[in-house]
């Protein structure tokens, strides 16, 4: 019985040194603890809200209360047919997601200009499994979205690295 507590003792003091962390659960800056989404789509909030989470921050509702503001602007999701099948059925398909944000500091300061983020994903439409389709689609999408978050996050402690408080 003590052979075993020592052997999960060891594992867990050999997990934390490694810098062992939860999938998803990123450090933030101070700054990127409190976050106000303006202007995003529901299922881009929806994937900020748990990216945060994850890390022991927090999407507020107000930008008062805001360590940094990001401004969404001309969101657009859309799909476009790469290739036919004989029958006039699409094969494959581009999945496309653009948009342009800026953030602003807690106290309104311009902290990076407005960019463009663009991401395209491309998968096969086998017709013998339609249903399956509708879900990798979905899925695809859902990856899209947490690969923005990822990138604005990513921006973000950049930018507030640079500009410390």
């Amino acid at each position: 019985m003590l052979t075993k507590k020592l052997i999960i003792i060891a594992i867990s003091l050999w997990l934390s040194a490694c810098g062992y962390h939860l999938r998803g659960a990123v450090d933030f800056p101070e700054g990127l603890r409190n976050a106000y989404l303006e202007g995003a789509s529901m299922p881009l909030r929806e994937q900020f809200r748990k990216s945060l989470r994850a890390s022991s921050g927090q999407l507020v509702s107000s930008p008062d209360s805001a360590g940094l503001v990001i401004k969404i602007y001309a969101e657009q999701a859309s799909q476009r047919v790469l290739s036919l099948s004989a029958r006039g059925r699409s094969n494959e398909l581009e999945l496309y997601y653009r948009f342009e944000y800026e953030l602003f500091g807690a106290d309104n300061t311009l902290l990076a200009p407005r960019q463009p983020l663009e991401i395209k994903r491309e998968y096969f439409n086998n017709q013998q499994e339609i249903i399956a389709k509708a879900n990798e689609e979905t899925v695809i999408r859902d990856e899209m979205y947490q690969q923005a978050v990822r990138a604005i996050i990513d921006r973000a402690r950049v930018v507030l690295a640079a500009h410390p408080k």
